[in-house]
């Protein structure tokens, strides 16, 4: 295939061309004439499993031929040759092991790190490991380093980096991955030194950003027949700016740095690279419009002198848009459309990007159409609906069970799905309602039973007790056993009561999760004793590392790419999303071992590596035929910052008004504009008259005929909440994690103060701050009453606050009357209306001339006699029904006194104003009020007389409160 030469051999392809398809036609053109067997005896080295399949179909697509040996870089030796090394050792397995050992020496020198990061910095350290071993760097080197500098954070680097020192060298332990395929290769290389094969061996698709693969391509170049066939070479750049690359220090970012050292050390200059083939790229203009913009940082000058020559800018960039949206969601949405055309010109498109969340926003876009993209990076296993419910079980094991997380998981599709999954739902649902109307933060085993043995579904009640309600466990286990319970208890809550087979482990995700589950069972043994968050950790982080491809029928024209896909190219639309600063590309993870100059010295790969790789992608993918570079100005209501590439095409552009660079980017932008524009026309709401402010008058047998006095407050206030609570019968839910609300502290409240009283009058010598404390202790700190133990401690120590004052007044009240009546029921009718006023009284005391006190425990701020006088008419009117019999087997001569009593932050007394609003006087005018009520005319009107604009009733969305203000009349609105 090739003319016989002493130099190293390196070809290349520009940007922009399709490499499977160009590597494809450059293998027939070089074979032409030879016999048919002579193509098979070629052997082709590629970099990706994508790559392999778009060099078949390129195959496939032209005349009948046999195919050349594909492979890939991780399998080029020959297996018979590998017999005599011992197999590799799973990933898992290792990080398991560095868990292990990282756990122990965490356990001796607590000072190191925190427990919390055991999984990180196993997990580092193996990436660590994997590296030095790809790379060719032993221990010693590291541990060589000149740290004159760092010397504390060293010494605690280094403690942790001799756990890995004996995975290196002599060890009679397997060799990890990387280190096998180190290993492997440099028998390969051994055997070619020894003897050269004979037949033609191209290595073709890969930048040699690794050592190993670094190796490979020197070597390969250097045979007989070997070729490198680099993707999208820069042929633009000029000598002088390859010659600045060597350092890595400096040059690094750069997209043609790993071709820059390929060169130097094969001792070859940028002009010795030729091309391929005579495959040109689409767009070489704009493949020097890039290369200049590319350029290294200290030789941007150049853009001064070099841009002049270069054609005009907007012929140059015809096929360039630039989409700069306002934020994510637009920036997602114009994409969407864009390949929505694409799909109905029948073109293919790919939006290339690493930004997952963007992908799956498009994704989401484009379900309205009923496309579904071919996303090449699938679903992270630990998103899927087996990986989500495997998670959740893995939480029940480490914290009391809440009715948040039982409802979570009683509603996963996953759960009991053997079968009678309706009835399932049917009773979670009846479960749901009890939980929130009981207010069950921890719903317990018995509470759960005794309910649903009283809804005659106790079978499956004992099953949710028995799976969701066992207590966490504490304590460390072997990993083996936390797996194994874990399993266990995740096949009983899907199989259901009856134990079928469930849909656990069916489907694509639940397949991978069983696979990835049942490896780690494997390697189980080699894990380290751990309590329930560290296995939650340690199990979560094994399923994140899982992807799953998506089982539903794809889009074939319409594609989603990582970055290095770009590489394949093969589309004739390229969306490049996401190219914002930290998005694309990514800011490299901090690295706790060793800072940059360290792996500089070390000789690993510097943090700038994947900027490199990154810059490279985007070099190739922008020089395809036609393209898309966008982005969002704003992330999350924070201002973004363009992509280092994007910035370097704008500037440079913008400075070379001779070659309409100005011009040339108003056109690109606009071209993304008129997308935008698209974009904004598809999210427009439809218009709609805003709602008017509600007043509805049903008819009067409609109307209540009976409220609580509680409700009269409401009745005057905000009309509307009556008719929905009491003629829709509509009733707000409860929250369903109950929090310590003031409903559930005023309840308490009314049982401490009632137990007290009641145990002063049996006892005069109890009525003591101490003795109230001490009741106070013994309803607050019950589970059953106060489920928060934080609550506990706050609502005990409010209490202590207002013993003394209540103590105090307490005796004050039972000099003037002696308690009669606690939390009484009482009815008042109005016969002419047939309406009934029903009220519950906290307190009545009786004194020795026949008169009532009553009195009303507020936990908040009491009412203002004002307040009570025309809105608030609680005490009035249990005073008038007190006077009016309302309450059975108690008639007092008349009512003394009505006194709000508030036990909150500032205690105090707070009469009814009895004498302005004699009892008489009240009830006539609440006969009047509700006479009122039962005209047909009147209606029900929205936050009629509310005490603040900001308070909020349960029904302001029923009432539309928002697109209607207070001050806007109220409609009225006769109903039938």
């Amino acid at each position: 295939m090739f003319e016989p030469t002493a130099a190293p051999r390196v070809l290349a392809l520009a940007p922009g061309v399709d490499f499977p398809a160009a590597l494809v036609a450059g293998l027939r053109a070089r074979m032409a004439g030879q016999p048919p067997e002579a193509m098979a005896g070629v052997e082709l080295i590629l970099n990706t499993t994508r790559m392999v399949r778009r060099v078949r179909a390129a195959f496939d697509d032209g005349p009948a031929t046999l195919l050349p040996r594909i492979r890939l870089l991780t399998q080029i030796s020959d297996p018979i040759a590998l017999r005599d090394l011992p197999p590799p050792v799973p990933p898992l397995r290792r990080r398991l092991e560095l868990t292990t050992l990282v756990a122990r020496l965490l356990d001796a020198e607590p000072d190191l790190a925190p427990r919390s990061a055991l999984f990180d910095l196993a997990d580092s350290l193996a990436t660590l490991m994997e590296e030095m071993q790809d790379e060719g760097v032993p221990p010693e080197v590291i541990s060589a380093l000149d740290v004159s500098d760092e010397s504390g954070h060293w010494q605690r680097a280094l403690r942790f980096l001799a756990i890995v020192e004996r995975y290196f060298g002599a060890s009679d332990d397997a060799p990890d991955t990387a280190a096998f395929r180190r290993l492997a290769l440099q028998m390969k290389l051994a055997e070619w030194e020894r003897s050269p094969p004979a037949h033609p061996v191209i290595l073709a698709g890969s930048t040699g950003s690794r050592g190993s693969t670094h190796m490979l391509m020197k070597a390969v170049a250097r045979l007989p027949q070997g070729a490198v066939i680099l993707p999208g070479f820069d042929f633009d750049m000029p000598d002088a700016v390859w010659s600045g690359l060597g350092d890595a220090m400096s040059g690094e970012d750069h997209p043609q740095f790993r071709f820059a050292r390929l060169m130097e050390d094969l001792g070859m200059r940028p002009r010795h690279v030729i091309p391929w083939c005579d495959a040109r790229p689409p767009a070489p203009e704009r493949n020097r419009l890039l290369s200049l913009a590319l350029r290294p940082a200290p030789v941007t000058d150049q853009w001064r002198s070099d841009g002049p020559a270069l054609p005009p800018l907007p012929a140059t960039t015809e096929g360039l848009t630039l989409l700069e949206a306002p934020s994510r969601r637009d920036e997602a949405t114009a994409i969407a459309l864009r390949l929505r055309q694409a799909a109905e010109d029948g073109v293919t498109a790919a939006l290339i990007t690493p930004d997952r969340m963007l992908t799956r926003q498009v994704t989401a876009a484009l379900d309205r159409w009923g496309i579904v993209p071919d996303d090449s990076a699938g679903i992270p296993l630990q998103l899927t609906p087996p990986g989500r419910f495997l998670r959740h079980v893995a939480a029940l094991f480490r914290q009391d069970l809440t009715s948040e997380a039982l409802l979570t998981m009683l509603k996963h599709p996953l759960t009991h799905s053997a079968g009678d999954r309706n009835l399932h739902l049917l009773a979670t649902r009846d479960l749901e309602l009890r939980i929130r109307d009981k207010g069950w933060p921890f719903p317990g085993a018995q509470q759960i039973v005794d309910w649903g043995v009283a809804r005659d579904i106790g079978p499956w009640a004992r099953w949710v007790a028995a799976c969701f309600c066992a207590p966490p466990i504490r304590g460390e286990r072997p990993l083996g056993d936390w797996l194994r319970d874990h399993l266990d208890r995740a096949e009983t809550i899907a199989s259901g009561p009856n134990g079928d087979t469930s849909e656990l482990w069916k489907q694509a995700a639940g397949r991978k999760a069983l696979t990835t589950v049942t490896a780690l069972e494997a390697e189980a043994e080699h894990g380290a004793h751990m309590d329930a968050t560290d296995y939650g950790d340690l199990f979560g982080a094994v399923l994140a590392r899982e992807e799953v491809r998506n089982p539903d029928t794809p889009h074939p024209r319409i594609l989603i790419w990582g970055t290095l896909e770009a590489r394949v190219m093969g589309a004739d639309l390229l969306i490049l999303g996401g190219l914002n600063e930290g998005s694309w590309p990514e800011i490299p993870g901090a690295d706790p071992w060793l800072n940059r100059r360290m792996r500089h010295d070390a000789g690993l790969l510097l943090p700038e590596r994947r900027i490199g790789l990154a810059a490279h992608d985007f070099q190739q993918a922008a020089a395809a035929p036609e393209v898309w570079l966008t982005r969002a100005q704003k992330s999350d209501d924070a201002e973004t910052v363009p992509s280092r590439w994007i910035n370097r095409l704008v500037n440079l552009m913008t400075g070379l008004p001779g070659r309409q660079g100005p011009e040339a980017l108003s056109l690109m932008r606009q071209r993304g504009t008129l997308w935008l524009d698209r974009a904004r026309l598809l999210e427009a709401p439809l218009h709609a008259a805003p709602a008017r402010r509600p007043s509805p008058a049903p008819p009067v047998a409609a109307r209540p005929r009976a409220l609580s006095v509680t409700e009269i407050k409401t009745l005057i206030r905000d009309p509307f909440a009556i008719y929905a609570r009491r003629v829709l019968r509509l009733k707000a839910l409860n929250p369903l994690q109950r929090a310590p609300d003031a409903l559930l502290r005023g309840i308490v409240s009314h049982d401490v103060l009632e137990a007290f009283v009641k145990q002063s009058i049996d006892d005069p010598s109890r009525l003591t701050s101490e003795d109230l404390m001490a009741l106070a202790a013994e309803q607050i700190r019950n589970p059953d009453n106060v489920p928060w133990p934080t609550t506990r401690h706050l609502w005990l120590a409010r209490v202590g606050r207002i013993a003394d004052w209540f103590v105090e007044t307490e005796r004050a009240r039972q000099s003037l009357a002696t308690p009669a009546l606690y939390e009484r029921m009482g009815e008042a009718q109005l016969p002419a209306l047939g309406f009934t006023l029903r009220g519950k009284a906290d307190r009545i005391d009786l004194d020795s001339r026949g008169g009532a006190h009553l009195y009303d425990y507020k936990t908040g701020n009491a009412p203002s006699p004002a307040e009570q006088k025309h809105f608030d008419k609680q005490l009035l009117l249990e005073a008038a029904m007190v006077e009016n019999g309302a309450f059975p087997d108690f008639a007092p001569k008349h009512t003394e006194r009505a006194v709000f009593v508030s036990i909150g932050a500032r205690p105090a007394e707070v009469p009814a104003p009895l004498d302005e609003a004699p009892p008489a006087q009240v009830w006539a005018e609440f006969s009047t009020l509700m006479a009122r009520w039962f005209e047909p005319e009147r209606g029900f009107t929205a936050r009629a007389a509310l005490l603040k604009e900001t308070d909020r009733s349960d029904y302001d969305h029923l009432s539309r409160f928002g697109e209607w203000d207070v001050i806007d009349p109220a409609s009225r609105e006769m109903l039938e």
